[in-house]
């Protein structure tokens, strides 16, 4: 494998590369919902949602949100509990609480308009290059790249670049390239075409090259060694917590429900009472510990209800599901008794909907 950080191609080479990598996109892209114009707020929201998240599961979302916030001016007035929910099951949360800061930065600074250089819009709270360089590049087709997992998957094929797309330091390389390579004239169409092909023919272990348009220009096609490209060393082993949740259930049938911090993991969310155990923990250590975080004296049921493993990207959750009638309880700010209806309100994190079916699940509904 051997180093690059400057492309070498001739102006003919790097023209027929554009001419076909944008007639292809021109001909095969997907009908998607933030394709519909060039709007710079629905490609920036489209941009935050597909980050760490699949086309197929954003398609929905963007739907119900532009439904929900047509304008920027509707999202930056929503509260943060109707943003939350209307993100529900999309997980990162973080994702949509730092794209209302941005856009509340853009309305009072900007009068509402999206800035169209770069180092204004990377000041941004949440917007990173490769977000910078979509919107530009789609919403005012300027020439920057846009460098995400199947940008880098592609480019790195194309020319064999080694170096580990783990290291923030390598996205440089990519950008210097691709700064070299982006189709001046149409670089809405080059970027998208490259996230494309990356997402639909050059697959991560099963690249379909018979139907790529950059087949002729791909170094690791003609030596055969596709897959061993992108260069992605492995991260180290994520952290796995276990956890016991209770369904706590007053004398009038309301559930006990705790707001989870302003900050950290699924900040401001809601969820069901959980403490961190050990699997050595008998069940009467485990009430104790229930009893001293949330002042909840219960009465467990038999068995849990259900086994549910969460997998975020650097945490594993394996949570024992329990149900337990109230006993008696000291009154406490970080939790209180809800109706079913004052939960559908209410944004809870995905571990904890998969909680709630089981629940419903486990009573027949």
């Amino acid at each position: 494998m051997r180093k690059m950080k400057r492309l070498t191609w001739d102006e003919t080479k790097i023209t027929a590369f554009q001419e076909a990598l944008v007639s292809w996109y021109e001909a095969n892209k997907r009908v998607l919902p933030w394709r519909e114009n060039t709007d710079p707020y629905r490609i920036w929201v489209s941009e935050i949602m597909l980050q760490q998240t699949k086309v197929d599961t954003v398609i929905p979302y963007f739907n119900r949100f532009m439904t929900q916030f047509p304008t920027m001016e509707d999202f930056v007035q929503a509260d943060e509990a109707d943003i939350l929910k209307a993100w529900e099951g999309l997980g990162y949360y973080s994702r949509v609480r730092n794209l209302q800061t941005a856009m509340k930065q853009v309305m009072a600074d900007f009068s509402g308009e999206v800035p169209t250089d770069l180092t204004t819009i990377l000041s941004l709270k949440g917007v990173g290059p490769y977000t910078a360089g979509a919107i530009l590049s789609i919403a005012y087709n300027q020439a920057e790249p846009a460098v995400d997992g199947n940008v880098m998957r592609v480019i790195a094929r194309v020319l064999e670049i080694s170096e580990d797309i783990m290291k923030v330091s390598t996205r440089k390389i990519f950008e210097e390239v691709l700064y070299q390579l982006i189709d001046k004239e149409n670089p809405a169409a080059f970027n998208q075409g490259l996230m494309e092909i990356g997402a639909l023919v050059c697959t991560p272990t099963k690249p379909m090259c018979m139907l790529c348009p950059l087949q002729p220009f791909c170094e690791a096609h003609k030596n055969g060694v596709e897959t061993n490209y992108p260069v992605k060393i492995k991260k180290v082993k994520t952290k796995t917590k276990e956890l016991l949740s209770i369904i706590v259930i007053s004398e009038d049938g309301k559930i006990a429900i705790e707001k989870r911090p302003e900050n950290g993991l699924l900040a401001n969310m809601w969820q069901f009472p959980t403490i961190e155990i050990s699997k050595k923990e008998n069940e009467e250590v485990a009430k104790l510990q229930f009893l001293h975080n949330y002042g909840l004296d219960v009465l467990l049921e038999d068995e849990p209800i259900a086994h549910i493993k969460h997998v975020f990207s650097h945490l594993v959750w394996k949570m024992d599901i329990r149900v337990a009638k109230l006993q008696s309880a000291i009154p406490n700010e970080n939790w209180y008794f809800a109706t079913e209806e004052e939960m559908k309100r209410l944004a809870f994190p995905v571990p904890y909907q998969k909680m709630w079916q089981a629940w419903k699940d486990f009573k027949g509904e």
